[in-house]
C-alpha cells in the first residue's frame, strides 16, 4: 500500500511515496512558486503513482476546520500569490483519496512522535526555525488545533537588554519570528546564518529569544521531549545555548530530570533529520486512510 506525502514549504515542496512503516519510496523536490506553477509540478508527480491517500503538511497559517467553506486554504500567508488558495481543493479534484491536512510543523511533530525523537512518547513539541518559525505539538498521542492551529512562532518575546533591533515580522515587528528566523539573521547581521562563525554574537541572542520560547512551552505544555529543526537550527552549537537559557530561565521550579542532568537527551534536533515534515505527511495520509 503505498500513500502519498506533501511536505509544502514556503520555499520549496516536497513530495514523496511512502509505506506503512515510514519507509519513503520516492521523492522529489522542487521550489514554490506561484500556486498554478506549483500544483502542476505536484499533480504530475502523482498523476502515474496510484496511492491510497495523501497527507498533506503546509505552510501557513491554512484553515484545518472541516465544517469551514475555507478548509483546505492556505489563509493569511504574507507569500506573494498564496493568499486564500485553496490547496486541498486543487489536489481533491485531481485525486479522489482520502486526504489528511495539516500545518507543515504539526506534520513534523506527528512525524517525530511515530518513528523520530519523541517515538514511544504520548506528547512531544517541535519548532521549526528556519525561514519562519512554526510550532508543532503533539498530546495524549495526537496532534493538537483548536480555534486555529498552534502559532507559537508569533508569540511575544522580552527584548535582551542590550538588542536595540525592532523586529523584522511584517504582522509583529518583534514576536519570536520577528526576532530569530533566519531572514532576521541576514537583515540584522547583513549576511545569512550559514556564514556567521560560532564565536558570532548573533547566536547567544538567537539562543536567548528561542530560550524564552521553549520555556514559555515546557511551562504551558509539559511536553516529553522538545525538538528543533529548521535551517537554524542546523547550527548545532545553538542547542548548548538554548539548554543554558531555559536552565537559567526555569531556576530549578520545575523538578524534572529533564531539565537538569538529562537537558541533552530532552531538548533534542529531530529524530529523523531532514525527512521529519516529510514523514509526518505520511502519518497524515495513514491517519486519514485509518477514518476512512
Amino acid at each position: 500500500m503505498n500513500i502519498g506525502a506533501i511536505e509544502a514549504g514556503g520555499t520549496k515542496m516536497v513530495c514523496g511515496i511512502g509505506n506503512e512503516q515510514g519507509e519513503i519510496l520516492d521523492r522529489v523536490s522542487f521550489p514554490t512558486t506561484q500556486p498554478e506553477e506549483t500544483l502542476a509540478h505536484i499533480i504530475g508527480y502523482f498523476s502515474d503513482k496510484p496511492v491510497s491517500a495523501i497527507g498533506i503538511g503546509s505552510f501557513g497559517p491554512i484553515n484545518i476546520d472541516p465544517n469551514s467553506p475555507q478548509y483546505g486554504h492556505i489563509t493569511t500567508t504574507p507569500k506573494p500569490g498564496w493568499g486564500n488558495f485553496d490547496f486541498l481543493g486543487t489536489m481533491k479534484d485531481k485525486f479522489p483519496v482520502p486526504y489528511g491536512w495539516d500545518t507543515d510543523v504539526n506534520a513534523a511533530a506527528l512525524g517525530e512522535a511515530t518513528w523520530g525523537a519523541a517515538k514511544g512518547l504520548d506528547s512531544c513539541v517541535y519548532y521549526t526555525i528556519g525561514t519562519g518559525i512554526g510550532l508543532g505539538i503533539v498530546a495524549e498521542g495526537r496532534g493538537i488545533h483548536g480555534l486555529v492551529h498552534p502559532e507559537g512562532g508569533h508569540i511575544p518575546v522580552k527584548h535582551h537588554p542590550e538588542d536595540t533591533f525592532q523586529g523584522g515580522c511584517p504582522y509583529h515587528g518583534d514576536c519570536l519570528e520577528g526576532m530569530a528566523a533566519g531572514p532576521t539573521l541576514e537583515l540584522r547581521w547583513g549576511k545569512p546564518g550559514s556564514e556567521l562563525p560560532d564565536s558570532h554574537p548573533a547566536w547567544s541572542l538567537e539562543a536567548y529569544y528561542i530560550g524564552q520560547a521553549v520555556t514559555t512551552t515546557i511551562l504551558t505544555l509539559s511536553p516529553k521531549k522538545v525538538i528543533l529543526g529548521g535551517g537554524v537550527m542546523g547550527q548545532s552549537h545553538l542547542f548548548p545555548l538554548i539548554r543554558l537559557e531555559v536552565q537559567k530561565n526555569l531556576q530549578g521550579y520545575v523538578s524534572a530530570a529533564e531539565l537538569g542532568a538529562d537537558i541533552d537527551r530532552y531538548i533534542v534536533p529531530p529524530g529523523l533529520g531532514n525527512d521529519a515534515g516529510l514523514k509526518g505527511a505520511l502519518v497524515l495520509g495513514l491517519q486519514a486512510l485509518k477514518r476512512t
